[in-house]
């Protein structure tokens, strides 16, 4: 699935919403420890975002590339907007940036993807948030991450995720060392449980 029908919810599958949190046998090193919010789910695939990866650029990085604003201009922006935090959100289109955010803030290109998150991909929401007008809670992810039809259910089938209701605390949750454990936490799950089942049917 791509970014492109992620609007179209008139089916919605079982994975939408939902937080996949990988396992220890999970092959892909592009999903190591890796939890994944979502987005959209249907038989013609999934697609999401992982929410616990940081970027190696900054938000200032992205002013800059994107001509929004210069260097001079950036060091006048408050503190928490200079550390606006950008994930790598997957390894499809990792050029592209996309913005996970409360429903506060919507555009025209902006795109619900819960009862309460929302999914924005112009460059209206970013300088909403260089103005200080942009929503309570968001997050930046360069990429995201996509399956086609039944490639996540077979993942799935062969223990390589495990799947709960995702957590709006979880996906704006700034601190992302531990962030895998306290995912695995909303199942009452710890990671030494799962390295003491690996390799076990």
């Amino acid at each position: 699935m791509s970014f492109s029908t992620l609007g179209d919810k008139s089916e919605r599958g079982f994975l939408d919403g939902q937080f996949l949190i990988a396992m220890p046998s999970m092959q892909d090193s592009n999903f190591t420890r890796a939890v994944v919010y979502i987005c959209a789910h249907s038989q013609a695939g999934a697609m999401g975002f992982i929410i616990n990866r940081a970027q190696q650029i900054s938000f200032t990085d992205v002013l800059h590339h994107l001509k929004i604003m210069d260097q001079a201009d950036t060091i006048m922006l408050p503190l928490q907007t200079r550390d606006f935090p950008i994930l790598s959100g997957g390894p499809v289109e990792t050029g592209r940036g996309f913005v996970l955010h409360s429903d506060d803030f919507v555009s025209e290109s902006s795109i619900p993807v819960s009862d309460d998150i929302s999914l924005t991909a112009t460059l209206d929401i970013i300088r909403a948030i260089c103005d200080g007008r942009g929503p309570a809670r968001a997050t930046m992810l360069l990429g995201y991450a996509g399956w086609g039809a039944g490639q996540l259910e077979l993942e799935i089938a062969n223990n390589g995720w495990l799947n709960c209701p995702a957590s709006d605390e979880l996906i704006f949750d700034r601190a992302l060392e531990g962030k895998y454990e306290r995912a695995l936490a909303l199942l009452g799950v710890s990671p030494e449980m799962l390295s003491s089942e690996a390799g076990h049917a």
